[in-house]
């Protein structure tokens, strides 16, 4: 019997944090407990004024409820409670509006434009261009071959050949990030219906064509449409070329997508072209409104304009959108184990609800990489100085954690990429009574895959526009924010 092939290597980044702290809330930890000991030393008195504070800025950072500090929970809820009494929680649009700002998209994808590019060879496609950061999106349509039907080896080299992909990325400056999605949705029977119906011969006997349109009716309840898109994002700033305009910018996104795709055919998936600009705005459309999907399949014309919801709301745990009502989490924890290449197989299978699973890649920099990397270890090692010194005894994950670090620069000595990931998960529902078995199947599904989901609280419409190819990176949304 031939041993199964595993993979692992995921860590979470860490900073020169104690306790289980990350930087900021060592700082504030370190500058409760100094405030402590300079009032005592001055005057023991001032510590009745200056004490509750201290003690109380401490309990923030070191009180936890599932895992993130109480301190972060009431800026995050305060944060929430400004936006929603302005209105930021809210989108309405109409059918007709004189408003030369009524149709964009809400949330996050405001400030997106849709562009039609020329390949070079006469076919088009699609580019996502956000006005404000300057950063263009492009999609490849991809089909991934499976891996239950393959053989051992074949999937093996398959990933790797995925991983010297991802590695070729950080020799790439002007790639930001590249964002993996599985669209899976039940098959409303249109795309059936319609090709059938066009294959369908004038002069068939009647007893053949009321068969075909028996197994028609019949198909929907069991088939499913699944779609597979690679969206890279492209800043033309960093690009080592002169970039100067948007025909340069875009030109240059052209090549890079050249080199890419012919690369992904070694990683097990087919390229079958780039997505254009309906089909880019025909699956936003069917995201904000499940129900009009069957009418948006068959639409020619579609614009960004036609893509966005009527009305949309986010609350505090789901995001409410026309004629669906979605659920977004996060990763929060990988596998601890090494698994197998199949071990997202659950999660993205497809089930009774649409869903759309994205995996993003941020590869950090060939130059950048050996220094994160050197941080990582550093920072490691002075946890376990720190650990030596007050006598506390190791735990098996701080070991696993330090030997996690210095396996990585390792591997970076030798060659190896760092690559960011990050998981997103939306599942939507066009029933709220749905709602509940959907956030159960999905959940159930994460487990597993051996992954550990938190749900996106007050960020439901930015994780629902990460699982778009629209090349929205929640990361560096934080960044602009903080």
């Amino acid at each position: 019997m031939t041993e199964v092939r595993t993979y692992g290597g995921w860590r979470r980044r860490r900073g020169l944090g104690l306790l289980g702290l990350g930087t900021t809330g060592t700082l504030i930890l370190l500058g409760a407990v100094a405030t402590l000991i300079l009032t005592v030393s001055i005057d023991p008195r001032i510590t009745l004024y200056a004490g509750p504070p201290a003690i109380l800025a401490g309990a923030l950072v070191l009180l936890r409820v599932g895992g993130t500090p109480v301190g972060h929970l009431i800026l995050r809820q305060i944060r929430w409670s400004y936006g929603k009494a302005r209105g930021h929680t809210t989108y309405q649009s109409g059918a007709i509006v004189a408003h030369p700002r009524a149709f964009r998209l809400p949330g996050v994808l405001a400030t997106t434009q849709l562009l039609s590019a020329d390949d070079g060879f006469g076919q088009h496609y699609g580019v996502v261009w956000d006005r404000r950061t300057g950063l263009f999106t492009a999609t490849l349509k991809v089909v991934p071959a499976s891996t239950w039907l393959a053989e051992r080896s074949d999937a093996d080299t398959w990933v790797a050949n995925w991983g010297g992909w991802l590695a070729s990325l950080g020799h790439l400056p002007a790639v930001r990030w590249v964002t993996v999605t599985i669209y899976t949705a039940p098959e409303s029977g249109s795309t059936l219906s319609d090709t059938v119906g066009q294959a369908l011969s004038p002069g068939a006997p009647a007893a053949a064509v009321r068969l075909i349109e028996q197994l028609v009716e019949t198909a929907p309840r069991t088939a499913a449409d699944v779609n597979t898109y690679v969206s890279v994002t492209f800043d033309p700033t960093r690009s080592p070329t002169s970039v100067n305009d948007l025909t340069s910018a875009i030109g240059e996104l052209s090549r890079t997508l050249d080199g890419l795709a012919s690369a992904l055919g070694a990683c097990g998936v087919t390229v079958t072209g780039r997505a254009t600009a309906t089909e880019l705005a025909r699956v936003i459309r069917c995201a904000f409104d499940p129900a009009a999907r069957a009418d948006a399949v068959r639409a020619e014309d579609l614009t960004w304009a036609d893509a966005g919801p009527i009305g949309a709301e986010e609350h505090m745990d789901h995001y409410r959108h026309d004629s669906g009502v979605s659920v977004s989490w996060a990763w929060h924890e990988p596998p601890r184990q090494n698994v197998p290449a199949d071990v997202l197989s659950r999660l993205v299978a497809p089930g009774p609800f649409p869903k759309r699973v994205s995996v993003q890649y941020r590869p950090l920099p060939a130059a950048e990489a050996t220094r994160v990397l050197e941080d990582e270890v550093n920072a490691a090692a002075f946890r376990e100085h720190y650990r030596r010194r007050t006598g506390r005894d190791e735990t098996a994950r701080d070991a696993f954690d330090q030997a996690r670090a210095r396996q990585a620069a390792a591997e970076e000595a030798t060659g190896a990429g760092v690559t960011l990931v990050t998981l997103y998960v939306t599942t939507t529902v066009t029933n709220l009574g749905d709602l509940p078995r959907a956030v159960s199947a999905t959940e159930a599904a994460a487990e597993g895959s051996r992954i550990r989901l938190r749900r996106l609280w007050a960020g439901q419409s930015a994780g629902f526009a990460t699982t778009l190819p629209c090349g929205v990176c929640p990361a560096e949304l934080a960044r602009r924010s903080s």
